[in-house]
């Protein structure tokens, strides 16, 4: 469901629709249902920056094509918290979670309430001056959703998969750690990614690999404070994420390559997850350069996020298989 509610994010923002609605009700799951709903929701939308600036004259047929979008996409996140807070609640009042267990699902309910509202704050953002949203909060309400699956997707091993029998040989812990810095560095990499979605930057350069006919174009640093263009010039935003995805494939067969190499020493399960994590990197960047090359149609898109939250979720798996044992208390009989 998680991931689906993402997928449906990407549709939402390659479409144009996260504006449609200017209003947040939080307990109002109902749309529109009479003409005179509809119009006065349209009367709202055509006060806003987007149909003033960008859609000017749209129709309100038109206007309920990128309504019914945006609100899937709030409606999806309202009944994604009924289906986690529900159960989550029958099972806390059974006593069939214990304390340490219901901490954790307590707190990625919170984390989705939050994420509800920091989506609003992304929203109101494109509902100032300009008729897009913030690249900087577009990527914040990315990471946090990326950061939920994470967990849950974490949480799930846990449940399912058994604590290693004993602890890991240095070669194997070294790997580990270095599994550890490889999820963290596909997390900055979908954050530079939501940064170009954020600014259209995947309209422009659709060539590969030079852009504009050169390996690195002008323009990099034209902005001051020159950290500013990490953030919001177009030429460097896409450059980055270029640079950061190619280290990534070149980071994730590395460790692939590793985790064969270190043979018995590692558990099968990790060696195998090692190279599906390599093997998933490399279809990544084919299909963003396809994206780019097409010039980013919904289809490939969307796909392009899900092919980034798919290399998230390898990345977790293979930290959770590399996992040292839990140390668990001394028997009566240990402590002498």
């Amino acid at each position: 469901m998680v991931v689906f509610m993402a997928c449906l994010g990407a549709a939402t923002r390659l479409t144009d629709s996260g504006l449609s609605m200017v209003e947040w009700q939080v307990f109002t799951i109902l749309p529109p249902l009479s003409q005179a709903e509809w119009q006065a929701t349209f009367d709202a939308y055509r006060q806003s920056p987007q149909y003033l600036l960008q859609n000017a004259g749209m129709s309100l047929e038109a206007f309920k094509g990128i309504f019914w979008l945006e609100y899937l996409h709030r409606l999806w996140g309202r009944i994604i918290g009924v289906a986690f807070a529900v159960p989550f609640l029958v099972f806390l009042v059974k006593g069939a979670i214990d304390a340490r267990l219901g901490l954790k699902l307590g707190g990625l309910f919170v984390l989705g309430g939050m994420q509800g509202l920091v989506g609003w704050i992304m929203v109101q953002s494109g509902l100032v001056d300009q008729p897009m949203v913030s690249p900087v909060k577009l990527a914040a309400h990315l990471g946090l959703a990326v950061l939920i699956l994470g967990l849950l997707w974490r949480l799930a091993l846990d449940l399912w998969l058994e604590e290693p029998g004993h602890a890991l040989p240095p070669p194997a812990r070294r790997l580990a750690a270095g599994a550890r810095a490889f999820l963290i560095y596909v997390f900055v990499v979908i954050l530079s990614g939501a940064l170009v979605a954020g600014l259209d930057a995947g309209l422009t350069y659709n060539t590969f690999p030079l852009m504009d006919g050169d390996l690195v174009p002008d323009g990099l640093l034209m902005h001051a404070p020159w950290w500013v263009n990490h953030l919001d010039n177009i030429t460097t935003v896409q450059f980055q994420h270029r640079v950061l995805a190619t280290a990534l494939v070149a980071f994730a067969l590395g460790l692939a390559a590793w985790a064969w190499r270190t043979g018995a020493a590692l558990p099968r399960r990790a060696r195998t997850a090692a190279a599906v994590l390599g093997a998933l990197a490399v279809g990544q960047m084919a299909l963003g350069i396809a994206t780019l090359l097409a010039v980013v149609p919904l289809s490939l898109g969307v796909l392009h996020q899900l092919g980034a939250l798919i290399v998230f979720l390898a990345a977790v798996t293979l930290v959770r298989l590399l996992r040292r044992p839990a140390v668990s208390a001394p028997q009566p009989s240990e402590q002498r």
